[in-house]
């Protein structure tokens, strides 16, 4: 079985990427936040830096393409493969409006004609690297995900990752698992799936195996950013201690300090990063609400050390 580590613009860039792999070596995969091509034949340095070699290093990363223009694409994958990536991901999955008035991401799901032309384009070329897909179910859920599956089984893609959750459904409620299993309504697919969605703990993972026991791959997102060890636990290992946790908190903390100047923008960073860990470690109510409202390194560091006495 492979374990993936979703991407979560905003969270998980090269550093977090790096940390988690210094704390947690146990993912198969870690995919980087989306690349979004404009006209240029260049990556935006931004973009580039977090994806570089050099920022990867030993690190099993993925990048991932969001666009509806294929030559765009196309563009930005060979330069992702002339720095060595053996593997390409095409976001298809994320929800957000500002992704999707610009007909990126899920919105891509509505047109399968126009979908197809995208295929059809890219694949046109010749690729060294592996294409992957990440997919919802549809954009509303009047959809049919078969019509989705027909698209896809045309062409050479590699894996396909459903997160089994139409557009309209944000992340809310239940996986569908009933539209899920559309997938395996077909005699032979001419690709690899992996799911994802909803896997927080070992028993989640069991409980999504039961039901279908063929398959190879499991993409955790929210789970893993809760509990970065959560593979180390699905592999055998033990779960997080205090002090592991300890560990790479105050690493993340310590190197964001060290690159970002200002105290605010640093207190959001890891605010977001407790948005995850809270439901993880379910730190006192009183002491977590003190958290957000700290505005600077002193009373963040602080309220902290209040927080690890208290777990």
């Amino acid at each position: 079985m492979n374990y993936y580590f979703a991407p979560l613009h905003g969270i998980t860039d090269y550093i977090y990427r790096n940390i988690v792999w210094k704390h947690f070596p146990c993912w198969d995969k870690l995919y980087a936040p989306f690349i979004q091509p404009n006209e240029r034949p260049t990556i935006v340095p931004k973009e580039y830096q977090d994806i570089c070699p050099e920022n990867n290093s030993g690190i099993p990363t993925v990048p991932q393409i969001l666009t509806c223009d294929a030559q765009g694409f196309i563009r930005v994958a060979k330069i992702l493969e002339d720095i060595g990536y053996k593997e390409i991901n095409l976001n298809l999955g994320c929800p957000a409006n500002t992704v999707v008035s610009k007909g990126k991401g899920s919105a891509m799901l509505k047109d399968t004609n126009a979908l197809n032309h995208f295929f059809d384009t890219i694949f046109q070329c010749e690729w060294n690297s592996k294409i992957t897909v990440k997919t919802r179910l549809g954009f509303t859920d009047d959809d049919d995900f078969e019509d989705l599956l027909k698209v896809y089984c045309r062409y050479p893609i590699e894996e396909l990752i459903i997160h089994p959750r139409f557009r309209s459904d944000w992340y809310n409620g239940n996986p569908r698992l009933d539209e899920f299993c559309k997938t395996f309504s077909l005699d032979v697919l001419p690709f690899k799936v992996c799911y994802n969605g909803n896997i927080y703990t070992t028993s989640d993972v069991s409980n999504i195996l039961d039901k279908f026991p063929f398959l190879k791959s499991i993409m955790c997102g929210r789970g893993a950013l809760s509990n970065p060890s959560l593979i180390r636990e699905l592999k055998g290992g033990n779960a997080m201690t205090l002090e592991e946790f300890i560990a790479f908190h105050d690493d993340i903390f310590n190197t964001y300090m060290s690159v970002m100047p200002r105290e605010r923008n640093l207190i959001n960073k890891m605010m977001q990063m407790w948005t995850y860990w809270s439901t993880y470690w379910k730190p006192d109510k009183e002491l977590l609400n003190e958290l957000r409202r700290c505005v600077s390194v002193k009373e963040y560091t602080s309220v902290i050390w209040h927080i690890y006495e208290s777990l």
